[in-house]
């Protein structure tokens, strides 16, 4: 029946293709100049194309779940753009109230897939927080994140550093300026206290990166306290991102590592000032990715490729041109996306960044979403974050490299990833130089870090034993 139905569909779409082409062919004739009508401007080949797919596909109404931040894009603009149409999916995408919440609804099923952070379906995965099998075949972006402390912490990190008190200070800025702060708020019994989104968020990791490299304890997570706050010299603790903002203003929080725009909302607003990004403490960090019960992955194969398919043409869009930024600002500021200033989201949408009102400045890589072979789930990405969850004591136990192999290839799923792109690569919507076909999986070691540390993806233990700060094995 179902069949069925698409091929009357199918055979309706070509009638009315016909007649839109004698219709023209019977027309009083045009002006010259005129555009001549003809069958592709009448009919949309890839919706015909579609209509073929989504007969194969095991589930064409799927409902997609993201948190309001511009790096949900991808997921915008596959529907924005009928991406998912030309695949045969008729896509609902639903905001949601925070990242616990997302994750829930994934592994519920009431969500059939998600924006996430990278280290949700990692952290689901090895049971932390929630026990359950996430995975991921497509990486949403890369950087995208930035630090910003309240005016007030500004003002001690200046007093610290004169340097800073330029309009437009040297970059980057390390962490070492609130030392002298954080002690004397240690000293009175009251520390700092600083938002991140998640505990298994890039922001985590990144906020805490950036403190242990100026010699800050960002606290330590343990079997039997989970809210990573032992021996800690600056108190870190979640807060949803829209509420970044508000929450800095209020004085409940002292400073945040969010996502864009709720940075730069803080310079407008006055209320903070951003003062590191994640593109200057770690250089291309992958940072969300689209995560899918490995269930439902199981049970709808051919639809998570054209899922993945459609996303891989939303990335590409969004870094082919500037223009295309410039539009993906408009599209995002929509209340039923980001919902926030059309103006504010293309500060760092269209490179740049906007740290103080003094200090505007180029960051064409702030934002990357398929440049770089942004989109490949890369093993050593994985593993990053399995080092930091090791590190911070998410991971209670030691464990050796081995382990750190294998929970990576169980949790990002390359194949699919492959093969929606040997498709797109048959359509002629890729190119063959823009997916690394040939990689095992691993990313070259690299030393672009704030700290200078080299990382590579395939000695994580190595790695763990080179800071001063967590634990080493």
């Amino acid at each position: 029946m179902y069949r069925s139905g698409r091929r009357q569909a199918l055979k309706g779409l070509t009638t009315l293709a016909m007649a839109t082409t004698l219709w023209g062919c019977n027309s009083k004739p045009k002006p010259e100049g005129d555009p001549k009508p003809s069958v592709s401007a009448a009919v949309d080949e890839e919706k015909l194309a579609a209509l073929t797919k989504s007969a194969d596909l095991e589930k064409t109404d799927l409902k997609l779940g993201f948190i309001k931040l511009t790096d949900c894009a991808p997921l915008v603009i596959a529907k924005e753009k009928g991406y998912f149409e030309a695949e045969g999916l008729n896509v609902s995408l639903e905001a949601q109230a925070n990242w616990k919440v997302l994750l829930d609804r994934v592994i519920s099923g009431e969500l059939d897939g998600a924006h996430m952070l990278a280290g949700q379906p990692i952290g689901a995965t090895v049971g932390f927080g929630t026990k359950a099998d996430v995975i991921t075949s497509f990486t949403m972006d890369l950087n995208g994140n930035g630090i910003t402390v309240s005016n007030a912490l500004w003002k001690k990190m200046q007093d610290a550093d004169p340097k800073l008190k330029s309009p437009t200070p040297p970059h980057p800025i390390s962490a070492a300026p609130l030392l002298p702060a954080v002690k004397e708020a240690k000293a009175k019994g009251e520390p700092l206290k600083m938002g991140m989104v998640f505990p298994v968020s890039t922001h985590n990791y990144e906020i805490r990166y950036w403190l242990a490299a100026a010699g800050i304890s960002p606290g330590m997570y343990t079997a039997d306290d989970t809210t990573g706050t032992k021996d800690a010299d600056i108190l870190l603790s979640v807060t949803p991102p829209p509420q970044m903002p508000a929450t800095l203003e209020a004085g409940t929080i002292n400073g945040y590592c969010v996502g864009e725009p709720w940075n730069q909302q803080a310079v407008i607003r006055g209320i903070g000032v951003p003062v590191v990004t994640n593109f200057d403490i770690f250089k291309h960090k992958q940072e969300k990715v689209f995560g899918v019960n490995a269930g439902w992955a199981e049970k709808n194969k051919k639809t998570h490729v054209a899922l993945v398919k459609a996303l891989i043409r939303a990335g590409k869009w969004l870094d082919q041109n500037l223009d295309n930024r410039k539009e993906a600002a408009k599209i995002l500021s929509k209340k039923e996306y980001v919902g926030a200033d059309e103006a504010v989201i293309a500060n760092s949408m269209t490179g740049t960044f906007l740290f103080q009102k003094t200090d505007k400045r180029d960051m064409p890589d702030f934002n990357v979403f398929f440049r770089y072979h942004a989109t490949y789930p890369f093993y050593s990405d994985a593993i990053w974050f399995l080092t930091q969850m090791r590190r911070w004591g998410q991971i209670t136990e030691a464990k050796p490299d081995s382990w750190y192999h294998e929970v990576a290839k169980k949790v990002y799923q390359p194949t699919t990833y492959l093969e929606a792109a040997q498709a797109l690569l048959a359509e002629g919507k890729l190119e063959k130089a823009e997916v690394p076909w040939d990689t095992d999986g691993y990313k070259a070691p690299t030393k672009d870090f704030i700290d200078g540390v080299e990382y590579d993806g395939k000695k994580p233990l190595e790695y763990l034993k080179a800071h001063k700060i967590g634990n080493k094995e």
